[in-house]
C-alpha cells in the first residue's frame, strides 16, 4: 500500500510524510533524496556529460533506510545523507531530476522498494506518474515566502552559509523547472486531495492529514 503526497520544493510534504509515517508506524519514502543522492553522484563524478553519466548509471547502486525519523541514503555503500542537502547539490538538482533516463532510474528504484509493507511517499510526481494507483494521494500547497523560511531554516545547519535570498531564488527556479520539464512536470493528480499548509501550524496540517487516512484507509494510530 502506498500513501502519496505531492508538491512544490518547501511544502512541507517531505516533513509531514514523516510525521504520518511515525504516527501510523508505517514506512517512509523520501524520492526527493533519491535524485539529491543521483544529483551528488553526477556533481562527485566531476559533472560528466549526460550521455557519459547514463553509462555509469544502472551501475550505481542506492540504498535507502527510515530509522530514528531520518532517512538514510547511501550511494555504492557511502552514507550521503548530510551531504545531499547541501546547497552545492541542491542547485542542480532540477537539471538532473528533469532527464528521463534518470526519472525512470528513480522510478524504478521506488516501484520496487514499495512491493511490501506500508509506505507514505513525498515527491512532485508521484500521485500522476509513479503510483498513478496509490490507495490515497495529496497534493500541498504553500505561500513562496513561507516555503522559502521552510527551508532556510531546514538548511541553516547543514549549509551555515546559504542565505534566505538564495534559498528563495532556489525554490523559484525549481518551480519553473519542475512545473515545465517534458518529462513528468510537477502537476496535481486530478483525485488527489489538496493541503494548503500557509499559515497553518505543523500539528494542525498533520491531523488534518490523519484524519483524512483514517477515514478512507482504515489505518489507526
Amino acid at each position: 500500500m502506498i500513501i502519496v503526497i505531492d508538491g512544490p520544493a518547501g511544502s512541507g510534504k517531505s516533513s509531514s510524510a514523516r510525521a504520518i509515517a511515525n504516527r501510523l508506524n508505517i514506512q517512509f519514502l523520501d524520492s526527493g533524496a533519491l535524485y539529491r543522492a543521483v544529483t551528488w553522484h553526477w556533481v562527485q563524478s566531476q559533472k560528466p556529460e549526460f550521455e557519459t553519466f547514463f553509462k555509469i548509471l544502472p551501475e550505481t547502486e542506492l540504498q535507502t533506510e527510515y530509522r530514528d525519523q531520518t532517512f538514510f541514503v547511501s550511494v555504492n555503500n557511502k552514507d550521503i545523507t548530510a551531504e545531499i542537502r547541501k546547497h552545492n547539490v541542491a542547485k542542480h538538482v532540477s537539471k538532473i531530476a528533469s532527464h528521463p533516463k534518470i526519472r525512470e532510474f528513480v522510478n524504478n528504484y521506488m516501484r520496487e522498494l514499495v512491493k511490501e509493507d506500508v509506505y507514505v511517499a513525498d515527491g512532485r510526481d508521484l500521485g500522476t506518474a509513479v503510483f498513478p494507483d496509490a490507495e490515497l494521494k495529496f497534493y500541498m500547497e504553500a505561500s513562496i515566502k513561507e516555503r522559502a523560511k521552510r527551508r532556510f531554516k531546514e538548511l541553516q545547519q547543514s549549509d551555515p552559509g546559504v542565505t534566505l535570498q538564495q534559498v528563495k531564488e532556489n525554490l523559484e527556479q525549481r518551480d519553473h523547472s519542475d512545473q515545465t520539464r517534458a518529462a513528468d512536470p510537477l502537476k496535481k493528480a486530478d483525485d488527489a486531495i489538496v493541503i494548503d499548509t500557509t499559515g497553518k501550524t505543523f500539528e494542525e496540517q498533520i491531523e488534518e492529514m490523519i484524519k483524512i487516512i483514517e477515514e478512507q484507509l482504515k489505518l489507526k494510530h
